[in-house]
């Protein structure tokens, strides 16, 4: 997933090839994989092929958590790297746009197709904590490192009924546990992207040329994945039982 007029982890074009951190988009690529296997796993339950009990049971939710937080972390490595030395409004601007459109395709699509939407997931978040992230990829890394702990602490510490109101629900700071396919609320998983940021400051980050093996090209047009790879799988496997292979 990139964003701005060049993706993220990459240099400015210039007399050399575009340069890439290859690592960033190999790891994206190896959590749209993780994805990929919760997803098929999750259809198959659904469509009782399988009883894993996938959307609720405490290896399965750890496993889904894991990948959500991949992700999220992921985008604050891209979001320091991209902007850590000056906000390129227009590629932001640009990303954000497109970050805001395909989650409210996950939205409008979930409603629709299964009658439980997704009004708060992944790409809800990423979005929201782009704009949340633009402060701290300025500020001190001490300043970003107590701000991550107090986000991880925030729903211990703060959940009240005051925050119950549907308007608050990406806050996460509610008593009341919404039923929600995919909910990654403001605390704790804001967290994620400052410990991304403090991770694309701190950690060695060699860039090179553009990585051609699968992992890295998933990594690069992780966004597309993400919105196509569920309906290409229920379709999959919905014409699997019409034929009569399930």
């Amino acid at each position: 997933m990139s964003a701005g007029d060049r993706p993220h982890g990459t240099v400015e074009a210039g007399a050399r090839p575009a340069a890439r951190v290859a690592w960033i988009d190999r790891a994206r690529g190896i959590a749209l994989v993780a994805m990929v296997v919760f997803h098929f796993s999750y259809d198959l339950d659904m469509l009782g092929v399988t009883q894993w009990d996938v959307g609720g049971a405490p290896g399965w939710r750890l496993f889904a958590m894991s990948i959500a937080g991949s992700f999220i972390a992921l985008a604050g490595v891209s979001l320091q790297l991209a902007h850590g030395r000056g906000v390129r409004w227009r590629g932001f601007l640009r990303r954000l746009g497109q970050l805001m459109l395909a989650a409210a395709a996950v939205t409008l699509a979930t409603h629709y197709a299964m009658g439980a939407a997704v009004w708060f997931g992944i790409l809800h978040a990423i979005a929201v904590f782009s704009v949340l992230a633009l402060p701290f990829l300025f500020a001190p890394g001490w300043l970003v490192a107590l701000a991550a702990l107090l986000t991880l602490a925030a729903p211990h510490l703060l959940t009240s009924d005051v925050f119950s109101h549907p308007a608050l629900y990406p806050l996460g700071l509610s008593p009341t546990r919404w039923f929600a396919l995919d909910y990654e609320p403001v605390f704790p998983w804001f967290a994620a992207t400052l410990a991304g940021l403090l991770v694309a400051r701190i950690a060695p980050l060699p860039r090179g040329p553009v990585a051609s093996d699968l992992l890295a090209r998933m990594g690069r047009h992780s966004l597309v994945i993400y919105l196509l790879h569920q309906p290409i799988l229920l379709a999959i496997l919905m014409g699997a039982r019409q034929l009569g292979l399930l």
